[in-house]
């Protein structure tokens, strides 16, 4: 198999699960539109998602180690692109979280972990490159999935449409990935590539650890730790932005006017509500840019610089995020460098849990790695909710979050790779 049909593979994949996860705030207004529910309802279909997701990677990882990706990632585009079609035929709360938290999300987790764990076994020159273009369709389906859904809820009056015809693109979609995934014959190397010989004065090489062995060490739940941190952050504002946007331009808006916020024109209501839209635009196109390019720096300037940047970075940008909020041009800028960070976690976690604990068992390592990127989604979106019904604004929401990136910062740097194994 030529080495470029898995990096296809990772792209396919990865666009299916950004299609589930990444746009689903265009679904909420239709939602409540149509059947009455809250905002908190309809979001909670959401945060069991991005939670059953992240869970399943673990039993994902280990199947893929076990079985090969192909079969797994088959069977969990099968299961996703149904649960994405039967959500459809939604009539009740409790049916969307069946179809869409449940259902969709435990295929999504099967589809996603597998092309991560095997597209860099055939880039062994190129790893973090390869895992970031392995994972750039997270954002890609953000992109295709806001303007594409919005131009058919629009075109069909309402949400369900949607669901019925993107998953069955979602299904074929995930099953081609699949087909694209095997894993390269033992010893492989590509051809004219030799592996780079030892520093003088580095350690000998040694085998890989085992998934046992993995997560007996502390740098393992160190980094546990840390990606729970960025996540947190990251998912908390891809949640809220558009809204913080909303809230804290119009409240300008009616202080400039010297109206109430409810005295507000129709026109510039909407008007500020598509400027909001952009900051979630900008946000995601630096979230799918910065996987492939951040895997190319990494490769040059290595994973714990890289790390160490974008997480102090993210401290500052959420710092800032409430002010600008007010200011569509900063709210965007801020967005683009949250965006950033944030994409930058899903190719230098998995790379760097690669060159910590070796390829043999990095499906079942990186598997459980990202499961805190699950609970940190589920947790934050809560959390995010709760602050705002209870101050009115987001301050305190991305003010927590910032203090989550700064611990991961202290951790990060703590962090340094463990021993190598006798061979």
């Amino acid at each position: 198999m030529p080495r470029w049909v898995p990096l296809v593979g990772g792209v396919l994949g990865s666009t299916t699960c950004g299609l589930l996860l990444y746009a689903f705030s265009v679904f909420i207004k239709p939602l409540r539109a149509e059947f009455g529910w809250s905002a908190t309802e309809v979001g909670l279909a959401y945060a069991i998602a991005v939670l059953v997701f992240g869970l399943m990677t673990f039993p994902a990882g280990k199947l893929s180690d076990r079985f090969g990706p192909r079969p797994v990632v088959v069977i969990g585009g099968a299961i996703v692109g149904i649960g994405f079609f039967l959500t459809s035929t939604i009539k009740t709360p409790f049916e969307l979280y069946l179809y869409y938290g449940l259902i969709a999300g435990f295929g999504g987790g099967l589809v996603y972990l597998p092309p991560i764990a095997t597209a860099p076994k055939w880039w062994p020159d190129r790893r973090a490159l390869a895992t970031g273009l392995t994972v750039v369709g997270l954002g890609l389906g953000s992109f295709i999935m806001g303007p594409l859904a919005t131009s058919m809820i629009n075109t069909f009056g309402g949400a369900l449409p949607v669901f019925r015809y993107v998953g069955i693109a979602m299904f074929f979609m995930a099953i081609i990935a699949g087909l694209c995934l095997s894993n390269p014959p033992p010893g492989y190397k590509p051809a004219g590539w030799n592996p780079p010989a030892p520093k003088a004065g580095a350690p000998k090489a040694g085998r890989d650890y085992t998934f046992g062995e993995t997560i007996r060490t502390v740098q393992f739940w160190m980094l546990y730790l840390a990606y729970f941190c960025g996540s947190f952050a990251g998912l908390m504002v891809i949640g809220v932005i558009a809204a913080h946007g909303i809230n804290e331009m119009t409240k300008e808006a009616a202080a400039l006017a010297g109206v109430a916020v409810s005295a507000l024109p129709e026109e510039v209501t909407s008007a500020i509500a598509m400027q909001a839209a952009l900051a979630t635009s900008t946000l995601n196109a630096a979230n799918a840019i910065v996987r492939v390019l951040i895997g190319a720096i990494a490769d040059k300037a290595g994973v714990r610089i890289c790390f160490l940047v974008t997480f102090v970075l993210q401290v500052a940008a959420m710092a800032l995020l409430f002010p600008v909020g007010k200011t569509l041009f900063l709210l965007c800028i801020i967005a683009i460098i949250i965006g950033w960070n944030y994409g930058a976690l899903f190719t230098l976690f998995p790379s760097a849990c690669l060159q910590y604990f070796g390829p043999t068992a990095q499906g079942s390592n990186y598997g459980l790695l990202f499961t805190s990127w699950g609970i940190a989604g589920f947790v934050s979106n809560l959390i995010a909710g709760q602050m705002f019904d209870k101050f009115g604004t987001y301050a305190m929401s991305f003010t927590i979050g910032a203090v989550f990136v700064a611990i991961g910062v202290v951790v990060l740097a703590l962090t340094k790779p463990p021993r190598r194994l006798a061979a």
